[in-house]
């Protein structure tokens, strides 16, 4: 009963729309109708700055950590990962967003890494800076950074359960980018800066 209520959990937690809620209330508007129309940190840094990007990237790293480590401690390793997953899976169909399109579970899988594998979350955040910083491409950087998870994973000796939720956090979130990689291709995709322009 506690694994399934800490995945439930997991599930709730993840489904808590930041990027959503925060511009809703600090700005009066819908970041799903600015940008990409993503919820996730990128477009909210993209569209207002760093001020709200920060605090978006933190509370969705947390809510990936914050159930993969209560499954951990409370009941076991597995536990945590599927917690964690299921976080993931509430960022990407967000329950209080009547399960509309949400973010592509790139903070909340790091947060649940950080939770279960800490080794496998530092070394993968500082590829992502590597890469983010070289090309400015946070959607490079984020596939990148997915396909060498359960990589990292095998080096650092985690158990199978790590390096499987590795391969299938991997998937994921390359599939969530399949448009980013289009657009990469075609050399269409846009680069990250720091400093967002003016808005009309």
């Amino acid at each position: 009963m506690l694994f399934a209520a800490v995945v439930v959990a997991g599930y709730l937690l993840g489904s808590c729309p930041w990027g959503y809620w925060l511009v809703r209330v600090f700005k009066g508007e819908d970041i799903r109708r600015s940008g990409s129309g993503n919820i996730g940190a990128t477009n909210v840094w993209r569209t207002y700055g760093r001020s709200l990007g920060v605090p978006v990237i933190l509370l969705d790293v947390l809510k990936g950590f914050v159930p993969a480590l209560l499954g951990l401690v409370l009941v076991s390793t597995l536990c945590g990962i599927v917690a964690g997953a299921a976080a993931m899976v509430g960022h990407w169909r967000p329950l209080f967003l009547r399960f509309d399109k949400g973010g592509k579970m790139v903070a909340t899988a790091g947060g649940v890494l950080w939770g279960v594998a800490p080794l496998v979350a530092a070394a993968g955040g500082a590829i992502w800076i590597l890469v983010f910083v070289t090309t400015r491409y946070a959607s490079l950087a984020s596939i990148l950074t997915a396909a060498s998870i359960p990589v990292l994973a095998l080096l650092f000796g985690y158990p199978t359960s790590v390096v499987v939720f590795g391969v299938a956090a991997a998937a994921a979130v390359t599939f969530l980018h399949r448009a980013n990689l289009r657009r990469l291709r075609a050399g269409t995709e846009n680069r990250f800066h720091f400093r967002r322009p003016a808005r009309a």
